[in-house]
């Protein structure tokens, strides 16, 4: 063994001496000198900066006595949304993203920015922070500021205006400036701005005060230098193709012709006064309508495209905002913008029947050309439809159907020359005239290039539609207005057949019962005269009805046949009226005072005179159709109004009789049944609803669409009235029937009778008729 062995054996054996003699240690400590010292985990990879390290990535580690713990860096967190992390553990720490996290952070007009770790915040363009650092955190206390870039030297260039908006600026054309495109603004000095004076209608002259400009022949600027050229046509009011239309207002036409002439150049006419123009206008449209002068279409559309070119040439001689005026006849609204920055948006402008909802840009129109200034009016006529009413060639009615006006009429004028297809629909709320829940309402406008003029729906809809008013939507301007359709009752051969046999089995009855209310003294009464005139009424009119109801080659004629048609009628209900004041008055009064015979008269032919005289005076149009004699749909309420008062009349005082009526059944005849009694009394109280014309009240629905069941309960029941009346008051009559038979028997076996007992037979008769009228008791 040599001497080194020997030592390396030697250095052996004292290593293992020493650890069998030194202390054992806990975990985390390390022995050094006999004594155990906390252990540094912390430094284990210290030397090798490359590895994670004992906590891992994007952590730190704090050592402790005999251990240590992990905790995420700062902006980090665990997987298992803790601070501190387990080094033997699968949690790892993961950047937070505090822009997503807390919305806001970074305070109004700035935008976060993740980071890793952190964030930042960095002010939006056109702001700048409060400090002018760049980046900064939300616990910094930074703000960020609007940067006014107009504070830089001609930073939109010449000839416009910088206007400083919230994080940027836009540049306006100075006034009497407009930009080369159709912008309403721009940014930077290189969009130029042009003179609006130096467009292709305007020429600048040398005068002896430096240059002026004037506009082109046909073209005009109202006098304001700030206004660019536009075309005006004065040649619209020429009166020679409308002098007899505006015979009445010929001096305010002519005068619109010099003020237009008057209007070219640049030099505004001092002596030109908006308001008055306007003002006269409308006295001129009073003057027509009061005189009732528009006999036709073509006068029609010579007054409606007259106010639409009176109002385009008023209009930018209002000052702004704008007027409001009203007349006996018309209301207008005229709406006034002037200025270089062009108008956008929707506005609604209102009338006392009529709302309007358009867009600015409507009203303006391109922006290219706009001239300045923008007007827009909305102007309502209250007698017009009366008119305007019956020029129906452009619409395409259904089988059967016809129009009239049931709002007023309204037109609609800009400065915008270019409106006869709208980027932007129109809308109009029409306000009814009469309001009914049966009938369609049809948006129109008035085409005045189609056979001189004729309502159309061409470019307008029906938005929404009730029984107070119509939504419209229009594609284009001019003047406006809402049709109500009516449904007329359809010629059906059946309708036909029930109507000539009902009507002349009803005349044969009516005129029996005329001779025997007439001939028969001894039942001749207040009641049984109002009987008579009753069933003469009814004759005359199922007689002109048969006879004459279509006879409409001469107007004149049909016209007069219409008028008596409407008198008979009317006077039957009012007879009938007082036929059922008669009722009344005899089963629930039970007194013993009649009608005198003057004021029976005056009630049964005075009113319908009255009714009739002042509708034919009011509407002389009113009588006749193309079809028939007979009133004109559009007036038909002159007869269904008193009618529906005589009905409701009736009916009041036939639920009043048919409850005396029903006591009186019960206590009639005790030996009857109650089946007896009751159909004894339902086929009485249905009778006397046919006498007092109750069954009219289906007449009143004959005018909406599929009435058919309608036309034929009102074709039965209107038709065999006279037959009712027959049977009501002369077959149910007993005293009657027993005059029938007598009248028979000396018909059938005539034999001379002496002087005493005609004037038996006739004395005891009158004392039973009297003995029955002085009880008050109905022969019903």
């Amino acid at each position: 063994m040599s001497r080194w062995d020997l030592l390396m054996m030697v250095l052996s054996i004292c290593s293992a001496v020493d650890l069998m003699t030194s202390p054992a240690c806990p975990p985390g400590f390390n022995s050094v000198d006999q004594q155990c010292l906390d252990l540094d985990e912390c430094q284990t990879n210290e030397d090798n900066p490359d590895e994670d390290g004992i906590c891992g990535e994007n952590t730190q580690c704090f050592n402790t006595n005999g251990s240590f713990y992990c905790q995420c860096l700062e902006g980090f967190l665990s997987s298992q949304n803790s601070v501190n992390v387990s080094a033997d553990s699968a949690a790892v720490c993961r950047d937070i993203d505090e822009c997503n996290d807390s919305p806001g952070l970074c305070g109004t007009d700035a935008e976060c920015f993740n980071t890793k770790p952190g964030y930042s915040c960095i002010c939006d363009s056109g702001f700048i922070s409060s400090t002018g650092v760049e980046k900064f955190h939300h616990s910094d206390g930074v703000t960020c500021t609007d940067i006014d870039e107009c504070e830089e030297e001609n930073i939109c260039g010449g000839n416009a205006t910088c206007i400083n908006t919230r994080g940027s600026y836009r540049c306006v054309c100075n006034s009497g400036f407009r930009l080369k495109s159709a912008n309403d603004g721009f940014s930077g000095a290189e969009e130029q701005c042009e003179d609006i004076r130096l467009s292709n209608n305007t020429i600048w002259q040398n005068g002896s005060n430096g240059q002026f400009c004037t506009c082109q022949e046909g073209f005009t600027n109202y006098g304001n230098q700030e206004f660019n050229c536009t075309a005006l046509k004065c040649d619209v009011f020429s009166l020679n193709n409308h002098n007899e239309t505006f015979q009445v207002g010929h001096d305010f036409v002519q005068h619109l012709e010099e003020t237009c002439l008057m209007l070219t150049g640049c030099e505004n006419p001092t002596e030109i006064n908006g308001d008055k123009l306007l003002q006269k206008l409308l006295s001129m449209i009073d003057n027509l309508l009061a005189n009732r002068v528009l006999s036709d279409n073509r006068e029609v559309s010579a007054v409606l495209d007259m106010v639409e070119n009176s109002l385009r040439l008023i209009g930018p001689l209002i000052d702004p905002p704008g007027a409001t005026r009203t007349s006996t006849y018309t209301e207008v609204k005229l709406l006034v913008h002037k200025g270089a920055d062009l108008p956008r948006g929707p506005f609604n402008l209102s009338s006392k029947h009529t709302n309007l909802d358009i867009q600015w840009e409507t009203v303006a129109g391109d922006p290219a050309s706009y001239p300045g200034y923008a007007t827009l009016s909305l102007l309502s006529y209250t007698n017009l439809e009366a008119s305007a009413d019956g020029f129906f060639s452009g619409m395409k009615p259904k089988p059967d159907q016809t129009f009239k006006l049931n709002s007023q009429i309204v037109t609609v004028t800009v400065n915008n020359n270019d409106t006869s297809q709208l980027s932007e629909p129109i809308k109009l709320t029409f306000y009814h005239l009469k309001q009914s829940n049966e009938l369609n309402h049809v948006c129109v406008f008035w085409d005045s290039s189609e056979e001189g003029g004729t309502w159309s729906p061409r470019g307008c809809s029906t938005v929404d539609s009730n029984s107070e008013y119509t939504v419209c939507s229009c594609s284009h301007l001019s003047s406006f207005a809402v049709l109500m359709a009516l449904y007329q009752m359809e010629d059906h051969f059946e309708l036909q057949m029930m109507t000539f046999w009902g009507l002349s089995l009803s005349l044969i009855c009516l005129f029996v019962c005329i001779l025997t209310f007439s001939m028969i003294r001894s039942i001749q009464s207040p009641r049984t005269t109002i009987h008579l005139h009753l069933c003469i009424s009814l004759f005359l009119a199922f007689l002109i009805f048969l006879t004459s109801i279509s006879q409409t080659k001469s107007q004149v004629g049909c016209a007069v046949v219409a008028g008596l048609l409407h008198f008979f009628y009317l006077a039957a209900f009012c007879w009938m009226c007082l036929e059922g004041i008669q009722l009344f008055r005899m089963v629930v009064l039970v007194f013993n005072t009649n009608f005198k015979t003057l004021y029976m008269m005056l009630g049964g032919y005075g009113v319908p005179a009255v009714i009739v005289g002042v509708f034919a005076l009011v509407h002389p149009k009113g009588y006749g159709t193309k079809r028939y004699c007979w009133l004109n749909l559009d007036f038909i309420w002159s007869f269904f109004g008193p009618v529906c008062v005589i009905i409701t009349i009736n009916i009041f005082f036939f639920i009043i009789t048919v409850w005396k009526l029903a006591q009186k059944f019960s206590s009639l005849n005790p030996d009857l049944n109650s089946l007896q009694k009751i159909r004894a009394f339902v086929i009485t109280a249905v009778a006397q609803l046919c006498v007092l014309g109750t069954m009219w009240i289906f007449g009143c629905f004959q005018f909406g669409e599929n009435t058919i069941i309608m036309s034929y309960l009102f074709t039965i029941f209107g038709s065999l009235q006279g037959v009712m009346l027959f049977v009501m008051h002369c077959l149910f009559s007993k005293q009657v029937r027993e005059e029938y038979v007598n009248i028979l028997s000396r018909l059938c076996a005539p034999r001379k009778r002496s002087y005493t007992e005609y004037k038996f037979s006739s004395s005891s008769k009158a004392n039973v008729s009297k003995s029955t009228q002085d009880t008050g008791v109905s022969p019903i």
